[in-house]
């Protein structure tokens, strides 16, 4: 039993007939192409994953937390943490620490990316913080102050030569604290 009705033509002596017959139309057309999308891997988001943008012309002060991707086009002061991408474009400025999966830099950041997947700095990029990230990849003409780290999987532990040396400095204060300092009776105050 259809769900649908079932569409007929009109009686021959209705006047408003068309005077040429129009076919039936098909409800639903297959086809066998495929056609795969040109995509360019920085610019465009997962279709599974929402970007949000901050236009030109905009100012926002704040804090960006969530999940999804961020595309920066004006000015943001504040922290950017999202599970997804942050693309900074050429012109725009934000200003505070991120963390995003893969940080691409038209524009200007001030501060630091820490546990990226993946930062590109772009020839109009500039980065004057401290970087963290798995992979860097920087293009001529671009400008960073600060220190960086990449291509490590995890930050290097503290030798035992050290934390021996730190424990026996905390041991030493313990004892310094536990110590009474001696009053002497002896002497008028």
């Amino acid at each position: 039993m259809p769900i649908w009705k079932e569409q007929t033509t009109p009686p021959k002596d209705n006047p408003f007939t068309p005077a040429v017959e129009v076919p039936a139309r098909k409800e639903f057309e297959t086809r066998n192409e495929v056609v795969a999308p040109q995509v360019t891997p920085s610019r465009v988001p997962d279709r599974a994953t929402k970007e949000s943008l901050i236009a030109e012309e905009i100012t926002i002060e704040g804090k960006i937390e969530g999940a999804g991707h961020v595309r920066l086009a004006g000015r943001f002061k504040g922290d950017v943490h999202v599970r997804g991408n942050l693309a900074i474009e050429p012109g725009a400025t934000l200003t505070g620490g991120v963390r995003a999966n893969t940080v691409t830099i038209g524009g200007q950041l001030e501060g630091n990316i820490d546990g990226a997947t993946r930062v590109e700095l772009l020839e109009t990029g500039i980065l004057n913080g401290d970087l963290s990230a798995d992979s860097l990849t920087v293009a001529a003409g671009s400008r960073m102050r600060g220190k960086v780290e990449f291509g490590w999987d995890k930050k290097p532990e503290i030798s035992s030569s050290n934390s021996n040396s730190r424990d026996r400095q905390r041991e030493r204060e313990r004892e310094n604290k536990s110590i009474p300092t001696p009053v002497r009776e002896d002497v008028p105050a």
